[in-house]
């Protein structure tokens, strides 16, 4: 284990008690839907090594085209100066977007496009000499890392030491047919100091693949519409297909102002964010006026190769074999989750496109420490599959080149664990 030890000597992994946490797996290499370690042992990445990859790993294509790329040109600063892999990808991307999406912002990652779309909807009202400062998010909703990020996610175990230094938010349920219309009420007596509502359609990825309806989202949407409230939506995870859908907001009639991506935008090959916006969210920012300036920006904003990476993926992305994959895993979910629904060690089972979660009843609430997670976690790992348990509820998210030979033998395992375990 020459590289575990290597690595516990310098190494600070994410998400890990470092003090009680089991030694990393050591990854040599990647092809398909598996990751090898140093001695050989092949494992299925059923979580799509935390949701980016969405074509396999070490797609031949997409290391050409990165190749390609990295002998033209690596990285130029984007302040006064472009290159056409950013050019490209920004005018396909709004192609397949909502039709009042018109511009787009780059930045490194899915915090940082969160950052940046929140700021955009704070400074869009001040620009126009409104000081609107409160956000809307829903319960449980995950958004990113950082500070602002952070501050519209629900309040939880990873934000609990800087709950103090997080502006207010306010919070609401996700809506449903119960209380839509006491939702709605709530947004029109906060609408006098509302900037914007941030969600994640239809899935709350980090809160435990909580899912809900698209007819309740969109109705909430055309409220905030009509009061004139902004309205962002979080496709950092639920973009890129993950749905049955290209985008979430497809499965919706109304449109956000700004959209966010990341995750699977390069094919999971690199770091990369992005932001969209109306063509009126823009024009609040141009003017004579300097200080109304979007002041934003990262070193690596539109890096050309991952640009080049993530036109790539779409290349990939659009292929009808892609639709084809995108629609065999949901049926093979489909099928799987009815077999074991009536499992008595399954509280739920939900599906929404090639994302299925499992609720596993242990006699106690749902929780994200719940003891029962190392052990799924470990189990499957001596099995060969990388499924990483969000405390009871176990899901599977795997790469869109996954085998229906590789989903069985996880959908085989999950039985038996639910027998054995």
């Amino acid at each position: 284990m020459r590289l575990v030890s290597r690595d516990l000597n310098v190494i600070w992994h994410p998400y890990t008690q470092m003090q009680t946490a089991l030694p990393p797996v050591p990854i040599v290499r990647g092809e398909g839907a598996c990751l090898y370690d140093e001695n050989g042992k092949c494992y299925i990445d059923a979580v799509s090594s935390w949701w980016v990859n969405i074509h396999g790993h070490a797609h031949p294509y997409i290391a050409q085209k990165v190749s390609e790329q990295l002998k033209k040109l690596e990285h130029v600063i984007f302040a006064g100066f472009t290159h056409e892999p950013a050019i490209e990808l920004a005018e396909r991307l709004l192609k397949l977007l909502p039709g009042n999406q018109a511009k787009v912002f780059y930045s490194d990652n899915g915090s940082t496009a969160v950052e940046v779309a929140v700021k955009m909807c704070l400074q869009y009202w001040h620009n126009q000499g409104f000081q609107l400062t409160k956000i809307l998010a829903l319960k449980n909703a995950y958004h990113g890392d950082t500070f602002g990020a952070m501050a519209v996610s629900g309040r939880s175990a990873f934000t609990a030491a800087f709950d103090s230094l997080l502006f207010e938010v306010e919070f609401i349920d996700l809506p449903d047919g119960s209380n839509i219309e006491s939702l709605k009420s709530q947004i029109s007596n906060l609408k006098s100091n509302l900037a914007c509502f941030i969600f994640e359609p239809l899935v709350q990825g980090a809160a435990g693949m909580i899912m809900y309806e698209a007819k309740y989202l969109d109705e909430l949407m055309q409220h905030c519409r009509n009061e004139e409230v902004l309205l962002i939506a979080d496709e950092v995870f639920t973009g890129f297909g993950r749905t049955g859908k290209r985008f979430a907001c497809d499965h919706l009639n109304t449109k956000p102002d700004i959209m966010c991506f990341s995750k699977g935008l390069t094919g999971g090959t690199m770091a990369m964010g992005l932001t969209t916006c109306t063509q009126q969210i823009y024009d609040a920012f141009l003017s004579e006026d300097r200080l109304k300036t979007l002041f934003h920006g990262h070193s690596y904003t539109a890096n050309p190769v991952a640009c080049s990476a993530a036109l790539a993926s779409l290349d990939l992305f659009l292929e009808d074999k892609t639709k084809e994959n995108i629609e065999r895993i949901a049926e093979n979910h489909r099928q799987f989750g009815l077999k074991i629904k009536d499992h008595p060690r399954i509280r739920t089972v939900r599906q929404t496109g090639t994302i299925l979660a499992m609720e596993w009843e242990t006699g106690t609430n749902t929780s994200y420490f719940n003891s029962l997670r190392d052990r799924l976690y470990q189990y499957f790992l001596d099995a060969g599959i990388i499924l990483r348990p969000l405390g009871n509820i176990l899901y599977i998210l795997p790469p869109y080149c996954i085998t229906d030979d590789q989903l069985h033998y996880i959908y085989a395992k999950i039985e038996t664990a639910l027998d054995e375990l």
